[in-house]
């Protein structure tokens, strides 16, 4: 029996009315085992009404009542991280284990919004002239959104609410109408945990419920996660109608790897890089830029250890990276592949038409590696977010900074070296927002900022960390002159001296 998924609005499960439903697959089978109400702009109305009631007095909450309901959140999250991940692993396609890391780092957010009231504290000067302090201080927006991506059905979302509510805000999210079931036990998890009926909205949709959030005069500020055209299509909309926004888009990740580079470790890295969770994670390595003499040797161990990867169902322990989204993308994904040799690359492995027995209508592909990819190739330009690496050469350092510096992309890039030296000016060097020095995928922890450059952000600010803190929140100054009490008016006594 197909299980259907509704909307979450004012703490409790509301039927969608809309009419209009989206399909829900199981990956490993092709099947559709879930049907997803998708939202009308009536019905976005209604969650955005919810979270706009509840703010009137979540707004003004203590500290000490926001941080209590979280504490008790991440112990509820702590002990349903194995439900939460089944999910999404029945509707995304990814490992168990994968799913499971996706929940850890989710509730490394969670655990920031507890310590919020660090991150809240203002500033104060005083006597900056006669009896006259500042003081700085920071307050909610009201009614943010979130607008988040099929790959990371759990993590993206808990980037996103946990900080805003922990800072005052009522919160609206629209997920991805591919894996929908993981945002609704988010959220009831949260009501759970003590969080008032509103603050934490969800509501189901496509381009109808997407539109409806960036138009609607109640909602403050927007963020968001997924492709580059959408990004700044959320940017251009969102500002044009008065909101602040962060837009996190598409990428193109480099690993830079030198002459004197570990080269094992170098290939374990792209491996685990390039392949884990199928290749669908915009902090993927997808280009491996080879410097000098080494790259026939780094493709070779690459090859090597790529032929090994156990692909199979994510509910099979012995499976190392499950099944595509939808067959749509697989097939958009294996289209790069079955094009490179016509475009100039060399085809290491090639895996398309790749099946698992007993599931041969799931959303299958191998692992590919293209090497000797040229720049105006179409598996170089694109993001393909799918298993498919690809290799190019470099003559020199210089060459490989430049040919990385010359992408739109800048969301995350590696560099694989023992030189300290060479290390250092590459971190200085590159126009990216995430560096990593031999570890190929830099994902900051929850207390640092996750964002990249160009074309891979639209927006002022990154995601989580310091920066979350102050999307989520504005900035305020009061200036502030007290006369002494000894001035006080005749005939009230205050207890001071009058020669004072």
């Amino acid at each position: 029996m197909t299980k259907t998924v509704h909307h979450w609005i004012g703490g409790k499960t509301v039927e969608g009315t809309s009419g209009n439903w989206g399909p829900v697959t199981d990956p490993a089978t092709g099947a559709v085992t879930t049907r997803v109400a998708l939202a009308s702009a009536e019905e976005v109305d209604a969650a955005v009404a919810a979270a706009k009631a509840a703010y009137a007095t979540w707004g003004t909450s203590s500290l000490a009542q926001r941080t209590g309901i979280l504490f008790r959140y991440r112990a509820l999250l702590d002990a349903r991280r194995d439900e939460i991940a089944g999910l999404i692993t029945a509707e995304h396609g990814k490992v168990h284990s994968d799913a499971l890391g996706e929940v850890a780092r989710g509730l490394e957010i969670v655990e920031l919004a507890c310590g919020i009231t660090v991150q809240l504290k203002g500033e104060l000067s005083t006597q900056v002239s006669s009896r006259v302090d500042v003081a700085a201080i920071r307050q909610p927006l009201g009614v943010v959104a979130g607008i988040t991506p099929f790959n990371f059905p759990a993590m993206v979302p808990m980037w996103m609410f946990p900080l805003a509510i922990a800072c005052g805000n009522t919160f609206v999210l629209k997920p991805s109408e591919k894996d929908p079931s993981a945002a609704n036990l988010l959220a009831e998890l949260a009501a759970e945990a003590g969080l008032p009926d509103g603050v934490l909205n969800v509501v189901h949709g496509d381009k109808v419920a997407v539109d409806a959030l960036l138009e609607h005069p109640d909602v403050a500020a927007v963020s968001f996660v997924g492709s580059t055209p959408i990004a700044r299509h959320i940017h251009t909309t969102a500002s044009a109608n008065g909101k602040r926004v962060q837009a996190l888009g598409g990428a193109k990740n480099h690993m830079l790897v030198l002459p004197d580079a570990d080269l094992d470790a170098a290939a374990d890295a792209a491996v685990s890089a390039a392949y884990g969770s199928a290749g669908e994670r915009c902090m993927a390595v997808s280009a491996v830029v080879a410097v000098g003499a080494i790259g026939d040797e780094l493709v070779e161990k690459i090859r090597e250890r790529a032929e090994k990867i156990k692909i199979g169902p994510g509910t099979d322990p012995a499976s190392e990276m499950g099944p595509l989204i939808t067959a749509a993308h697989r097939d958009k994904v294996a289209s790069y592949v079955t094009g490179a040799a016509a475009q100039g690359a060399e085809v290491v492995l090639d895996g398309t038409g790749y099946t698992v027995d007993g599931y041969e209508n799931g959303h299958w592909i191998g692992l590919s590696l293209l090497d000797k990819v040229s720049t105006d190739s179409d598996a170089y330009r694109d993001e393909i977010f799918g298993p498919v690496l690809c290799v190019l050469r470099a003559d020199t350092y210089e060459d490989g900074v430049r040919l990385i510096n010359d992408s739109p992309f800048g969301n995350g890039t590696a560099i694989f070296t023992r030189d300290g030296g060479a290390a250092r000016r590459f971190q200085m060097e590159v126009q990216a927002g995430m560096v990593g020095v031999n570890v190929p995928i830099p994902v900051p922890v929850g207390y640092h900022s996750f964002g990249g450059w160009k074309d891979s952000l639209f927006g002022d600010h990154h995601i989580y960390g310091n920066d979350g803190v102050h999307f989520y929140t504005r900035g305020k100054v009061v200036t502030t002159r007290w006369p002494d009490p000894s001035e006080a008016p005749a005939g009230v006594d205050l207890g001071f001296p009058r020669n004072h």
